[in-house]
């Protein structure tokens, strides 16, 4: 040993060997390389579309695609499912002018969802009816919870129910929780997707109006397009978690942006809802409400006619238009509601009409902390098409007719296009294979 050593070349061996047990023991070790950090969601383009009416025989639902605009008229009661390409939207409008049902009614088709969010009037005050459909080629486990001034009041009743591959339920909310008065509704499946809908007929002849989804929990919620005029304007806040919820809320009105007196804040047990009457604090003009909270909420708002005979309209908490929005269903009498937050906003605004060429789009500006309500001009029924330009903007379409028995009114707010989609970024984690 002591000869090698002496060795210049067995030397060198020594060396070589030393160096590559060191090497292999720094490779082994080595830190994971870090790869580029994504902020936030990608924008990845959507490819194709399921849209789900629920259905009323005879309405006739406008369909709206690349290609243009068209109607297709409901042979049953049955759920409408339409399938197609991007930017597919569709949805109808029922319009009755006498007896129990009177009222204007507009529903927007949704995709199916693994979660579905409803907040508006409860049992107690209105029919309340649940639409559900699986439209996908997969069965469906769901619970519906619904969360009422008391708290959550639903019970098991509607834990662990099952839709198969293309059945379709219609559920009484009153079977679930029949004294609430106001309600937020959580439709959530454990596997599978669901297309949700509810429509709502208020007691003694007060309107009908479909509920939109609103946005998921989250400790910031705007809730958009309140038209002007006269009527009552009610919010309601959910605090569906287990901690209570400590609400701040602003008006942000065509004129000001502010605090209301008296309405400063709200306090939301866990688990309930809270209803407040924001009236005399937007003034009649048209609107959005502002909510920012300690824990994830849930918020909609309920808008009330006028006249001897009144009718009703919901909107609810809706995301920022970074995706842009499309109604399919329009007709006279319609409106843009928009809101800017944060700064100016600006949206291009084109009309697609049933016959004929689009009209050019065009420019609307909507000063920082206000909102602007803008008339649509069409003849006929068209489809209204937002994109933004710049600035943080939310908003609604509203449709009104004054009959001499009172005002007809519906709302939609605009929901993001179904063009684009968000994925949520992705980072390198060895929990995926932990059990």
């Amino acid at each position: 040993m002591k000869a090698f050593v002496e060795n210049r070349f067995g030397l060198f061996v020594l060396v070589v060997v030393a160096l590559a047990a060191l090497y292999g023991v720094a490779f082994v070790t080595r830190p994971a390389p870090q790869l580029p950090r994504q902020e936030g969601p990608s924008k990845v383009a959507v490819e194709s579309v399921t849209a789900v009416c629920p259905g009323t025989k005879g309405a006739s639902v406008q369909v709206r695609v690349p290609e243009g605009l068209s109607g297709e008229r409901m042979k049953n009661a049955g759920p409408y499912v339409k399938h197609g390409p991007a930017a597919l939207e569709a949805g109808y409008t029922t319009r009755v002018t006498e007896g129990g049902q009177r009222g204007l009614a507009g529903v927007r088709c949704t995709e199916p969802a693994a979660t579905t969010w409803l907040v508006g009037p409860g049992p107690a005050e209105a029919d309340v009816r649940l639409y559900l459909t699986n439209a996908d080629k997969a069965p469906a486990l769901f619970d519906v919870q619904v969360h009422a001034a008391e708290g959550q009041v639903s019970g098991d009743q509607g834990v662990g129910l099952e839709l198969a591959p293309g059945e379709h339920r219609e559920i009484d909310l009153k079977t679930l929780a029949p004294a609430a008065d106001v309600m937020a509704v959580g439709i959530t499946t454990a596997f599978g997707r669901i297309a949700v809908a509810a429509r709502a007929t208020m007691a003694d002849g007060g309107g009908v109006d479909w509920l939109p989804s609103a946005t998921p929990p989250a400790t910031r919620v705007v809730v958009p397009g309140i038209p002007g005029g006269g009527g009552r304007r009610q919010l309601l806040i959910a605090a569906p978690g287990e901690n209570d919820a400590l609400v701040r809320i602003k008006a942000v009105t065509e004129d000001a942006e502010y605090a209301m007196k008296g309405r400063e804040s709200a306090d939301v047990l866990a688990g309930s809802v809270a209803a407040v009457d924001v009236t005399t604090g937007i003034g009649g003009e048209s609107a959005a409400l502002v909510l920012d909270s300690n824990v994830p909420i849930v918020a909609g708002a309920i808008i009330t006619g006028t006249g001897d005979r009144s009718d009703v309209a919901f909107t609810a908490g809706t995301p920022v238009l970074n995706l842009g929005s499309a109604v399919a269903v329009n007709g006279a009498g319609s409106r843009l509601v928009l809101t800017a937050l944060g700064g100016p906003g600006r949206a291009r605004v084109q009309v697609v009409p049933a016959k004929g060429a689009a009209a050019a789009p065009v420019e609307l500006d909507v000063p920082a902390g206000r909102t602007r309500s803008v008339k649509l001009k069409a003849k006929g029924a068209f489809a209204v098409l937002v994109t933004p330009v710049s600035g943080e903007l939310y908003g609604a379409r509203v449709i009104e007719e004054r009959l001499k028995s009172g005002l007809l009114i519906t709302a939609q707010p605009l929901a993001p296009a179904r063009v684009w989609t968000l994925v949520p970024a992705l980072t390198e984690t060895a929990r995926v294979v932990l059990p």
